[in-house]
């Protein structure tokens, strides 16, 4: 037994507050279900709201889906959920003896979130943060994924309950910042970035978001909010994946529920940068 363990150890974590040496710093860790073989887990988080990490986890899986990945994508913003809409998917989650079957949309990603087993889609969740972050966990082993080269999971912002929930319980290969070019934007990356590295999970890089929009008569970027997220990534030594701009044809997609039409290439540089890192073993 190690001198730093606990005297008396039972060699029992579970029933043991003690932060001693022998403690498995991935006890929490908890398994997918049964039938579901997941490869890569990543997930989309932002030091605040409103800066497009939906918009970015949903385009991740859209590009990885073309590039032949099976992909699935998991709203854990149970407060705030946007993927069904950005889908156009409109029916109720299903289940079976075994499990809850997620919907697939019209190219095969499947998803799974909560307004898909609320009575109306307007119905807000009137959740304390415990009850949150076990629907979360539900969706982890619970949904019937199957064979997936990726799941992405679209967190809501900050550092809460649900974050660290996901942090803590399922096994990240890693995480996207998603962030916007405003004077805020260090400290809010690092905010970040800085919880990552507590639960020892990667940081594969940064999106910027709204970061210019095209001038439709000369195509001149203009910087709407200014810059500073080169600065921040060089500082904290992760790449800053894109700089997407403010693109309105992309938010009409996704009111209209077909976003998966889109034509654009922001992120697919990164989609196959994220890829690559992922699977260069």
């Amino acid at each position: 037994m190690s001198e730093q363990t606990h005297q008396g150890c039972s060699g029992d974590c579970s029933s043991c507050g003690e932060n001693c040496a022998s403690r498995d710093p991935q006890s929490l860790i908890e398994p997918t279900g049964e039938y579901n073989y997941i490869k890569h887990v990543i997930g989309v988080v932002s030091g605040k709201g409103g800066v497009g990490k939906s918009m970015t986890a949903s385009m991740l899986a859209v590009l990885l889906n073309r590039m032949g990945k099976s992909v699935g994508i998991l709203d854990a913003d149970i407060t705030g959920p946007s993927i069904p809409k950005t889908f156009g998917i409109t029916s109720p989650a299903m289940q079976n003896e075994i499990g809850i079957l997620p919907a697939e949309t019209a190219s095969g990603i499947k998803i799974i979130s909560i307004n898909m087993m609320l009575p109306e889609k307007d119905s807000p969740v009137l959740w304390r943060g415990p009850i949150i972050a076990g629907a979360v966990k539900q969706f982890w082993h619970d949904v019937v994924w199957g064979d997936l080269d990726y799941l992405i999971i679209d967190c809501p912002p900050g550092t809460g309950d649900v974050p660290l929930t996901v942090f803590q319980t399922i096994p990240l290969d890693g995480v996207v910042i998603v962030t916007s070019p405003q004077d805020l934007v260090s400290l809010i990356v690092k905010k970040a970035y800085n919880m990552a590295a507590m639960m020892d999970i990667p940081v594969l890089g940064i999106v910027e978001n709204m970061s210019y929009v095209l001038c439709p008569d000369c195509g001149k970027k203009i910087e709407l909010f200014g810059s500073g997220s080169e600065t921040v990534a060089e500082e904290l030594g992760v790449p800053l994946l894109a700089k997407m701009p403010v693109d309105p044809s992309l938010s009409q997609m996704v009111d209209n529920g077909v976003f998966e039409r889109f034509e654009c290439g922001y992120l697919v540089s990164a989609a196959e940068e994220i890829d690559k890192k992922l699977n260069a073993d």
